[in-house]
């Protein structure tokens, strides 16, 4: 049951109805996930939102990798909406749909590419260890340049803000999906 109620846009502050607009209007198109309890702050909301789009929508990563990134940050944090939510745009990204089983299970995936195996490495090790080696970070900037280093570090850390949002306020998920995590 979530927390929240959703926000009565009618009885909003003009300033959440102005963030609340430009979130609908930009290319996520609605206020699913954190949105609705972002929008109780509004400032957050505004800032957030837009690190958020440059990072869903604009990083230097391609697709398969970044929805990877995300994929393990919903599982590392256990919130079920991120994880049911970019499952869907993992396999429409081309990531392997045996690769989303395992990391739903929390086992090692089989990854196609040695730059997909790589985000998975300096993820899991960032998770295990709250750190990267030496050897890992070489190796994530001779692939990804620091640009994409950088950009992976922000879907990670993003992606855990948006997850403690769902989590803390208990987004739903949509009526009759499963919790996808154990």
């Amino acid at each position: 049951m979530p927390r929240l109620a959703p926000l009565d846009l009618d009885a909003a502050t003009p300033e959440q109805r102005r963030v609340a607009d430009a979130i609908r209007s930009g290319p996520r198109g609605g206020l699913g996930g954190p949105f609705q309890a972002w929008l109780r702050s509004p400032g957050l909301a505004e800032h957030a939102q837009l690190v958020g789009e440059y990072c869903r929508f604009r990083s230097s990563l391609p697709a398969d990798l970044r929805e990877l990134a995300i994929i393990l940050t919903g599982r590392h944090w256990r919130a079920q909406y991120e994880f049911w939510a970019h499952a869907r745009l993992a396999r429409e990204a081309g990531l392997d749909e045996a690769a989303i089983e395992a990391v739903r299970t929390g086992a090692e995936p089989r990854l196609a590419t040695e730059e997909q195996r790589l985000i998975y490495a300096f993820v899991m090790e960032y998770f295990r260890t709250h750190r990267v080696s030496d050897g890992t970070y070489r190796r994530a900037v001779a692939a990804f340049g620091e640009h994409g280093v950088v950009d992976l570090v922000g879907v990670v850390g993003y992606y855990g803000l948006v997850s403690m949002t769902l989590n803390v306020f208990e987004v739903p998920l949509p009526e009759g999906v499963a919790e996808p995590l154990a």
